[in-house]
């Protein structure tokens, strides 16, 4: 298995004195059941169950108490009931028995001993069943396609990875750094086409996979629905998100479809829970906090670039062009720069990313991404050129009220610099220009750079 930086948080979950049974979410096929199974090699105990299974499921519904439950497992696999020993106990596609999600709370409060990890591919069901996971009684972890120093990890080597993490990537690797970034940015994430190209290093070998992906997630688009009607309209967003990847979309009428607005936004949200698409909104203001403002049309971002090149026929078009801002009219760059972004908000424990839009009418100003920082608003422009081309950034800094810190990410080499913006306004700000391979480390560039 590759190494997913996720096991050190679960390690950290592990070791935690108050830990509450972990539910782990993420889209199908990202490697759920995978990394809980090689986090268990540093148990003395791993009990499995998989509710899809009949018998694992008749369990819950056949014992109302926990106790009981637990003492037909140890019995079952020979496991002495030992507190000091460490058992890892793993609930997979929790969502086919909704008793099973109600008795989480008492394995956290009679059998606080047991590492509890629950995790589905169709968690989103349960919303249709109305039940929720117990409030208090559990807590999260969101697992997402390979990020790129996992990418890296897989094809380069963990020097590749020390060199990303650590901002030290020297001039003579720049150019490398980049192609490795634009291969990924093609191949995207999912956990088997990594391996796939790891193994033989054939894109074309990948086609299938993505086929096999997106053919399942359709299947299971009707299991999320409460009726026909709402199938429908999920398979219809389901198929064709990714041709609108990395665009601001409008509900009403989506992919030339006759739904209205509050249809595809409920279809879109349940997607959304299920980890498939973000819809990030936009903020107006240039202070914290940031807000969103949901009147205004979203961003939609979709799981995985790898899946979205395949579905809209553009991978030919990173074979052609050197520079990622060329691909899908620079689309193609903002959609792996979400990905990158995602991981990165998760370590911080946030749900949301944004993107900034000028709240004056006539004008068209937007920037691609704000962070928060602090109590500093942070916009970030995935752009190349000179900094005369950045008109969104500069419209950005020129109606705040403070100094700016922007980000740029761009093909470029990294550096931090003094601009400002062009007369007759002038407002100085600090530029740092972030090649893509570091999109992922932003937390730490800015970390850096607003404490210097």
């Amino acid at each position: 298995m590759f190494k997913r930086e996720l096991m050190t948080k679960l390690r950290n979950w592990r070791d935690k004195k108050y830990r509450k049974p972990l539910v782990l979410r993420g889209a199908r096929q990202v490697g759920k059941t995978t990394l809980v199974e090689e986090f268990a090699k540093e148990f003395d105990y791993y009990i499995s169950l998989n509710l899809e299974v009949s018998d694992d499921a008749q369990l819950f519904r056949q014992y109302t108490n926990v106790l009981d439950i637990w003492q037909y497992l140890c019995l079952k696999n020979h496991i002495r009931q030992d507190k000091d020993a460490k058992i890892l106990l793993f609930i997979d596609e929790i969502q086919e028995e909704a008793k099973a999600v109600g008795m989480l709370r008492y394995f956290y409060e009679k059998l606080k001993w047991v590492y509890v990890i629950a995790a589905g591919s169709r968690l989103q069901s349960l919303v249709k069943q109305r039940v929720s996971f117990p409030v208090g009684r559990v807590e999260y972890m969101n697992l997402r396609p390979f990020s790129f120093t996992e990418y890296v990890n897989a094809i380069h080597g963990q020097q590749w990875v020390e060199m990303i993490k650590t901002l030290s990537v020297p001039e003579t690797m720049h150019d490398e750094l980049m192609r490795a970034f634009n291969r990924y940015a093609l191949i995207g994430g999912m956990p088997e086409a990594i391996s796939v190209y790891a193994d033989t290093g054939d894109l074309e070998a990948l086609s299938p996979i993505y086929d096999s992906l997106l053919k399942g997630y359709n299947e299971d688009i009707e299991k999320y629905a409460k009726n026909q009607e709402q199938a429908k309209i999920l398979s219809h967003i389901a198929n064709t998100v990714w041709g609108e990847a990395a665009s601001a979309i409008t509900f009403a009428k989506f992919g030339d479809s006759s739904y209205n607005s509050t249809q595809i936004h409920d279809g879109m949200n349940i997607l959304e829970r299920a980890f498939l698409l973000d819809l990030d909104y936009p903020v107006t203001a240039t202070k914290a906090p940031a807000k969103p403002n949901k009147r205004r049309s979203p961003k939609l971002i979709v799981v995985d670039s790898g899946l979205m090149n395949f579905f809209a026929h553009i991978q030919l078009e990173y074979l052609q062009n050197e520079d990622l801002l060329d691909t899908w009219r620079g689309r193609a760059a903002e959609q792996i720069v979400a990905q990158e972004l995602r991981v990165v908000l998760d370590d911080l424990y946030r749900d949301k990313q944004y993107f900034w839009v000028r709240d004056k009418k006539g004008t068209k100003a937007e920037v691609d991404y704000i962070w928060q920082h602090d109590t500093h608003v942070i916009p970030i422009e995935v752009k190349a050129g000179n900094n005369s081309h950045l008109r969104s950034l500069h419209s950005f800094i020129n109606i705040s009220k403070q100094h700016v810190t922007a980000v740029r990410i761009w093909s470029g080499n990294f550096f931090i610099q003094e601009a400002e913006t062009p007369a007759p306004d002038n407002h100085p700000y600090t530029l740092i220009n972030v090649p893509f391979y570091y999109a992922g480390q932003i937390a730490t560039i800015l970390k850096h750079a607003t404490h210097n």
